[in-house]
């Protein structure tokens, strides 16, 4: 065990603010810019204002799909299966490089196979098959904003992707 750490300990009120599940533990944290912190546990990434009445933003890591970081502007962009983004400015440059990477492994973690399509007549998806909060394996389709899944084409090999991915690991279509 060490005596010193580089880790900075997680204030009382950010920590009472957070409703962890049973099995789910706080891995990594950094304050943002504005008094809030980012926490990540294993099971999702929180935002956190301590002094503040609204809720804690609780996303499950199934819900990101990747997070790109600036390391001279101290940015973490959070990259969410919807398309949206959010950038954190991390406010600490150690505590930021521990939370990027928790925050890689355990977007990571939550993948366990991607197969990417080029559609028929244009645009790209990545089918994934990934782990919920609870462990349990689903599929999840993640378009570039080309897709047009009213073409039976692309259906056909979206629903193909899919039947792939699951076969890999033994899951019925």
């Amino acid at each position: 065990m060490a005596l010193f750490s580089r880790r900075r300990r997680l204030p009382d009120p950010v920590r009472r603010r957070l409703d962890l599940t049973s099995g789910d533990a706080v891995l990594a944290a950094a304050p943002l810019e504005g008094d809030r912190w980012a926490v990540v546990s294993r099971r999702a990434l929180h935002l956190v204002d301590p002094d503040d009445d609204a809720p804690v933003a609780r996303t499950p890591w199934s819900a990101v799909d990747r997070g790109t970081l600036d390391a001279e502007a101290r940015a973490l962009t959070v990259h969410w299966i919807s398309g949206a983004a959010t950038t954190l400015t991390l406010a600490d440059d150690a505590a930021g490089r521990d939370l990027a990477q928790t925050f890689r492994e355990r977007v990571q973690q939550s993948v366990v196979h991607v197969e990417h399509v080029a559609l028929p007549g244009g645009g790209h998806v990545r089918v994934a098959l990934r782990r919920d909060e609870a462990g349990e394996l689903f599929t999840q389709t993640i378009g570039d904003g080309r897709v047009d899944l009213s073409d039976p084409a692309a259906a056909r090999a979206v629903a193909d992707a899919e039947a792939r991915v699951r076969s890999e690991v033994g899951l019925a279509p």
